[in-house]
C-alpha cells in the first residue's frame, strides 16, 4: 500500500507524481474538471471535489483504499459491465499508454448513471518508470442525450425517406438522380443501380413535361401534384403526380426533392368510368327494353329509342308528357299512389303491371320497374323507369289460365279420383270423384292424400307421409304396382291402385305431382284375369321359365318340361346354365347383364341341351321382371323349338342350290348351242359378246343363290360383274352410295347393265388407257310414298368418245330393255369426255 511520506522532499527535483502528491490537498480543486490520481499499483491517492461529485461518493484514501477508480460501478458505453481492474486507468498503469477521449459510464450509489469522457496519462519518474497516473474526466451525459436525439432524428428522417409509402427522389441541378427510395424503385421496377446516377429525363415518357418541370424548379418554383407519365422498366407507363421544391445554397440551385404519387389506378379507373359512361349511354339507347327518367312530378326527363317505339310516340312528344298521360285511366290511381310513396322515401322501388295507350289508341300491357336516384342528403333527384312490353305474355297467360281451367273441367269430368299437389305435397286440386272415393271433402293445403286414413293391403296402418304419393314426391319418380286401402269417415274401406306421377317445369324442376286412384273393389275380375294368365303360362306349348338376376331358375312350366325333359322339381333353384352346352356357356353372362340394364332380347337363336344330353335349336325371347318399385329382380324367358324350321331352311337352301345348278346347266347348254350355231360363220366377235353376257348372267345367279334368292346387295352385284373385266378395279372403279339390297329381278337386270357398260369401257372408253376412271354412285329418294333408286355411271379420263354410227344390242339393252324391265327411266349419253348413264327406277 502506498505511503506518500516515503518520498524525500529535499535534495532533488520532484517528479510529476511526487509534485501532485505533495501538493496541498486542495490543489486539485483548482483544476477545472474532475481529477483523480492513482499510484503505480493503482491505489487511489488523490481526487478533487468535482470527481467526488461525479462519483456521487467520497472514497477513502486510507485503509481500506480503492484501486483504479472512485466510482461505485463502471460500464462500457454500450451498457455492458466493466470491472475496475479493466478500466482505462488500470490499462494506462499496466501499459504506460495514455487514453484520450474514452467514453465510460459511471453508476452512482443512488443508481443513476452518467456518461463521462476520460483522458488518462501515466506519470513517470526521472528514469521513466511508472509512478502512477492521472485521470481528468468530465460529464458528457447532456451531450450524449443530444447526440442520441440527433441520431434518432437522423434515423427517422432516413427511415422516412427510404420506407415512405410514396416515391421520393433527389435530383441534382444537372438533372441527375442522386437518390431514390424503395417506393420509387418499386413503382418503376428498377434496381437502384439502373436508376440512380441517370438523367431524370430518361424515365419521363413526355420530354416537354420533364423540361417544364426542371425549368420551373430551377427558378425556385414549387410544384404541387404536377401530372406526368413515367416509363417503367417493363415498358408500361405509370401516371404520377409530382410534388417538389428546390434547395438553394448561397443563391445557387443545388438539387430538388420530389414526391412521386402513383395515380395509375386512378387514371385507369377514370378511363374505365368514362368508358362505362359511354357504354351506358350506348346501351341506354340500344336497349330493347324501354328506359326513362322522370322528375318528382312524373314528367319524363329522358327516354330511349325502345321507350319511344313501345309507346308509338316521338322523343319530343314524350318529353312534354308525364308517365300518367299515356297510362290507362283505370290504372292511373295505383301508379300515382306507388310513385308518391317512392318520391317521399317510403320505398325506393316498386313494380306494377299496367295498361298504356299508344298514340294510335292501341292498348298494351307494360311491366313497370321504378327505382330511385337520390342525392347525398337523401333528397329525391329522379326516378328510373324500366318498361317491358308484356302484351303477348299477358295474352299467353290468359290462354294458359283458360287451358288450366279447361284441364280442371276435364279432370272434374273424369270418373276416377284425381288430385294434384305442389312439390311439398300440399293438395292444390281434387275432383268430385276424389271426394266420393274419400267419403269426405279434403282441404286445399292438406298433405299427401285426399283420403281420411290409409292401410296397406295386409291391413297394417299406412301413414300419409309414407303413402305412394309421398314416395313419388320425395324420390321424384312415378310409383307403379302399389296397392292401398282407403278408409272413409263412415268406416267403409275401398281398395285402390294409386298412380302418382311427379310434374316438372320446362327446366326439369319438380313442381308437384298428380295422382289417380283407381278403385279395385271388384277383385273377382282381377283374380279371374290372373288365373287365366297363369293357365296360359301353364299350358303353353312354348317353354316359359323365370329366373332371378343371378340366373337361378324360379318357375318352370309344362312346355319347359316337354322341351328340355326336366320336371319342375328337378330344376327350380338350380342355375339356368344346366340347359346351356359347354361351348355356349359365355352366352348367359351377357344375357343377364342386358336384363339388369332393363333390355329386352327378342328371337335370339341358339342351341340348348336337353336332360338326355341331346342338342336342340331354340329361339329365345327374354324380358326383365320388375318388383313393385320398378327394380329389375329377374327375367322371363320363352324358348321355342325351331328344329323343324331349321330343317326347312336347310331343305330350301338345298332346293335353291339345285335350281342354281340346273340354271347353270341350262346356260351351259345355251352356250354350247350358240357355239355350234356360230361355227363356220364369220361372227366370232358376236359370239364372244353373246358368251360374255351369259357369263355375267351366271354370276348374278351366283350372287342371288348365296342370298337364297331373297335379293342381293347392289355393291356386291357391281363387283361381281366388273371384277372379271376390269384390271385393278379397286383403283379404276369408284363406287359410292348407301347399302342397298335389290330384289332378284332388279339384281339380274343391273348385272346385265353393268356388264354392257364395263365391256364398252374396256373396248372404247375409260378402261382403254392407264388414267381412265369409272365413277358409280347411287342414292334413294321418296317420290309419292314410293322409294326410287337413282344410279349414275360416269367415265372420265378416257379417250374422246364418239356417238356410235349404229345402235347395237348393248345400247338397246340399256335404253329399252332395262327401262321396260324395271319400269324406270334411262338416260344414256355418249359425251366426248366419257359415257354417262343414269337410271331412275322404283325399288318395289
Amino acid at each position: 500500500m502506498s505511503n506518500v511520506e516515503e518520498f524525500p522532499l529535499t535534495g532533488r527535483v520532484l517528479t510529476e507524481f511526487e509534485a501532485l502528491i505533495t501538493s496541498a490537498p486542495t490543489a486539485l480543486d483548482a483544476i477545472p474538471g474532475a481529477v483523480y490520481i492513482c499510484d503505480h499499483e493503482g491505489w487511489l491517492v488523490r481526487y478533487n471535489a468535482e470527481a467526488a461529485e461525479l462519483w456521487g461518493r467520497r472514497p477513502s484514501l486510507s485503509a481500506p483504499q480503492e484501486r483504479f477508480c472512485g466510482s461505485q460501478r463502471l460500464f462500457l458505453s454500450d451498457g455492458s459491465p466493466m470491472a475496475h481492474q479493466e478500466c482505462p486507468m488500470a490499462e494506462a498503469i499496466k501499459t504506460g499508454v495514455s487514453t484520450r477521449n474514452a467514453e465510460v459510464i459511471i453508476e452512482r450509489p443512488d443508481g443513476s448513471r452518467i456518461f463521462v469522457l476520460v483522458n488518462i496519462r501515466p506519470l513517470r519518474d526521472h528514469r521513466g518508470a511508472i509512478q502512477g497516473a492521472i485521470n481528468c474526466f468530465q460529464d458528457i451525459s447532456q451531450q450524449k442525450r443530444i447526440e442520441a436525439e440527433v441520431n434518432r432524428k437522423s434515423k427517422d428522417l432516413e427511415d422516412f425517406f427510404e420506407n415512405s409509402a410514396i416515391g421520393l427522389h433527389i435530383v441534382s441541378a444537372a438533372g441527375i438522380i442522386l437518390r431514390a427510395n424503395k417506393a420509387e424503385l418499386e413503382l418503376l421496377g428498377y434496381p437502384a443501380d439502373e436508376y440512380v446516377g441517370r438523367h431524370i429525363a430518361e424515365f419521363h415518357a413526355d420530354a416537354p413535361v420533364i423540361g417544364d418541370i426542371l425549368a420551373r424548379l430551377s427558378c425556385g418554383e414549387k410544384l404541387d401534384r404536377y401530372p406526368a407519365r413515367l416509363r417503367a422498366r417493363d415498358g408500361s407507363i405509370k401516371h404520377v403526380l409530382i410534388t417538389s421544391n428546390s434547395r438553394f445554397e448561397d443563391g445557387k440551385f443545388v438539387n430538388t426533392r420530389c414526391f412521386t404519387t402513383d395515380v395509375t389506378s386512378l387514371h385507369e379507373t377514370e378511363d374505365a368510368w368514362r368508358e362505362t359512361e359511354e357504354r351506358f349511354a350506348a346501351t341506354y339507347q340500344a336497349a330493347t327494353i324501354g328506359i326513362a327518367e322522370s322528375d318528382a312530378d312524373g314528367r319524363l326527363l329522358r327516354v330511349n329509342d325502345a321507350f319511344c317505339t313501345m309507346l308509338g310516340r316521338s322523343r319530343e312528344q314524350l318529353l312534354n308528357m308525364t308517365f300518367l298521360d299515356y297510362t290507362h285511366e283505370d290504372d292511373r290511381d295505383e301508379e300515382v299512389r306507388c310513385y308518391a310513396r317512392q318520391v317521399s322515401g317510403e320505398t325506393d322501388t316498386y313494380a306494377i303491371r299496367k295498361r298504356a295507350v299508344k298514340a294510335d289508341g292501341t292498348v298494351i300491357y307494360l311491366d313497370v320497374y321504378s327505382s330511385t336516384v337520390r342525392d347525398r342528403t337523401g333528397r329525391f333527384r329522379y326516378g328510373v323507369r324500366v318498361l317491358l312490353d308484356v302484351t303477348e305474355a299477358k295474352h299467353m297467360d290468359d290462354r294458359r289460365r283458360e287451358s288450366e281451367q279447361h284441364m280442371r273441367d276435364l279432370l272434374e269430368a273424369l270418373p276416377a279420383a284425381v288430385y294434384t299437389t305442389d312439390a311439398e305435397g300440399r293438395i292444390t286440386f281434387f275432383n268430385k270423384a276424389a271426394v266420393e272415393m274419400a267419403g269426405r271433402t279434403p282441404q286445399i293445403g292438406d298433405k299427401w292424400c285426399v283420403t281420411w286414413r290409409l292401410y296397406r293391403p295386409d291391413g297394417t296402418y299406412l301413414p300419409h307421409d309414407q303413402c305412394p304419393m309421398a314416395v313419388a314426391l320425395k324420390e321424384d319418380r312415378p310409383v307403379r304396382g302399389e296397392q292401398a286401402v282407403a278408409e272413409r269417415p263412415d268406416g267403409t274401406r275401398v281398395p285402390f291402385i294409386p298412380y302418382p306421377t311427379p310434374l316438372h317445369d320446362v327446366a326439369g324442376k319438380l313442381v308437384g305431382a298428380v295422382n289417380m286412384l283407381v278403385d279395385i273393389s271388384d277383385r273377382e275380375k282381377a283374380a279371374e284375369y290372373a288365373e287365366r294368365l297363369a293357365s296360359i303360362v301353364r299350358f303353353s306349348d312354348d317353354a316359359i321359365v323365370s329366373k332371378d338376376t343371378q340366373g337361378i331358375i324360379q318357375t318352370w312350366n309344362r312346355g319347359a318340361e316337354r322341351l328340355f325333359g326336366y320336371s319342375a322339381e328337378e330344376v327350380i333353384g338350380k342355375p339356368i346354365t344346366i340347359l346351356i352346352p359347354p361351348d355356349r356357356q359365355d352366352e348367359e353372362p351377357g344375357i343377364l347383364e342386358r336384363i339388369r340394364r332393363d333390355e329386352h332380347i327378342d328371337h335370339y337363336e341358339t342351341v340348348r341341351i336337353r336332360k338326355d344330353g341331346s342338342l336342340i335349336d331354340v329361339s329365345l325371347t327374354v324380358s326383365p321382371l320388375k318388383d313393385a318399385r320398378g327394380r329389375v329382380v329377374g327375367a322371363s324367358k320363352i324358348a321355342r323349338d325351331i328344329t323343324e324350321r331349321r330343317r326347312s331352311e336347310e331343305h330350301r337352301k338345298l332346293l335353291i342350290n339345285e335350281l342354281n345348278h340346273r340354271v347353270k346347266n341350262t346356260l351351259a347348254t345355251v352356250q354350247s348351242l350358240a357355239a355350234q350355231t356360230f361355227r363356220g360363220v364369220n361372227a366370232s366377235q358376236d359370239f364372244g359378246r353373246f358368251q360374255s353376257r351369259l357369263v355375267a348372267l351366271a354370276r348374278a345367279h351366283d350372287v342371288l343363290t348365296r342370298e337364297s334368292w331373297q335379293g342381293a346387295d347392289l355393291q356386291e352385284v357391281l363387283q361381281a360383274t366388273i371384277n372379271p373385266i376390269c384390271v385393278e378395279p379397286q383403283q379404276r372403279v369408284q363406287a359410292s352410295g348407301p347399302p342397298l339390297r335389290l330384289r332378284p329381278k332388279m339384281a339380274l337386270a343391273f348385272s346385265m347393265a353393268f356388264h354392257e357398260l364395263c365391256t364398252n369401257a374396256a373396248k372404247y372408253g375409260a378402261l382403254t388407257n392407264d388414267g381412265g376412271l369409272i365413277k358409280v354412285s347411287w342414292h334413294v329418294s321418296d317420290l309419292e310414298s314410293v322409294s326410287h333408286l337413282h344410279l349414275q355411271w360416269e367415265e372420265i379420263g378416257g379417250p374422246p368418245v364418239e356417238v356410235p354410227a349404229r345402235t347395237g344390242f348393248g345400247t338397246r339393252l340399256l335404253e329399252r330393255a332395262l327401262a321396260r324391265e324395271l319400269g324406270g327411266k334411262v338416260d344414256l349419253v355418249f359425251a366426248p369426255s366419257g359415257v354417262r348413264f343414269h337410271i331412275e327406277a322404283p325399288l318395289t
